[in-house]
């Protein structure tokens, strides 16, 4: 596994370091202790070989640094297809909701109940909708009580959790993913995703679909 592989190199990276540091130590205690006796030339040479191995320590670090960013990289592409997968679960337990009015009558005032939520939009974090993650319609098997459980968990209260300053932002409003988004179909968008509330949407608009900045650009252009 990729993840596994990085962690091991960092390992690695880590222990060399630690070895160099160890090799600095010898090296500046006897630097210390024969400067003394030492001609101006094995100066110079004795303090290359301490600048030699400070050089590799930074080299050791740079490259960890590198594999660190790339493995942030990675869990963050594998969190957001969880997202998606959620988002797609949540919608399916919402048809199966649906479905069941027809069934159970007594769920309709749960429905009712939630209506408000719903139209404010869920607010779960990292959600995303495009051409191929958009929520497919379809019923699962299961009981009501069981969708009802779960649907009484609002995707909101994921904004409890701390948020990572790292983590990249979006939209017009510039914060970070959460609830339903949708991207631009221009390639060269700067911004290219954007939160449902923030471009007054409910639902995603069938066909392309451009951001207000984009919208105003391709005005601009004719």
């Amino acid at each position: 596994m990729a993840l596994q592989r990085n962690f091991q190199l960092m390992r690695e990276l880590d222990q060399r370091t630690e070895d160099k540091k160890a090799e600095i130590d010898s090296l500046a205690a006897e630097y210390i202790e024969s400067v003394k006796n030492m001609l101006p030339e094995e100066r110079v040479e004795h303090l290359k070989k301490i600048q030699s191995a400070y050089s590799k320590c930074k080299e050791y670090s740079d490259d960890k640094v590198q594999l660190a960013m790339q493995t942030y990289e990675m869990v963050d592409k594998h969190i957001r297809r969880l997202d998606a997968d959620l988002a797609r679960f949540e919608a399916d337990l919402k048809d199966k909701l649906e479905g069941s009015d027809f069934e159970n009558p007594g769920s309709r005032s749960l429905k009712k109940g939630r209506s408000q939520k719903d139209k404010r939009g869920s607010r779960g974090r990292g959600r995303r909708t495009s051409e191929e993650d958009t929520p497919k319609k379809k019923k699962l098997k299961g009981g009501s009580e069981f969708a009802d459980t779960i649907l009484s968990v609002h995707p909101s209260d994921v904004l409890d959790m701390p948020v990572d300053p790292n983590e990249p932002t979006y939209c017009l409003c510039h914060q970070v993913s959460y609830g339903e988004m949708i991207g631009c179909d221009n390639q060269d968008c700067p911004i290219e995703w954007f939160h449902f509330a923030c471009v007054d949407l409910t639902t995603k608009p069938k066909g392309k679909w451009f951001c207000p900045r984009c919208v105003q650009e391709r005005k601009k252009k004719k």
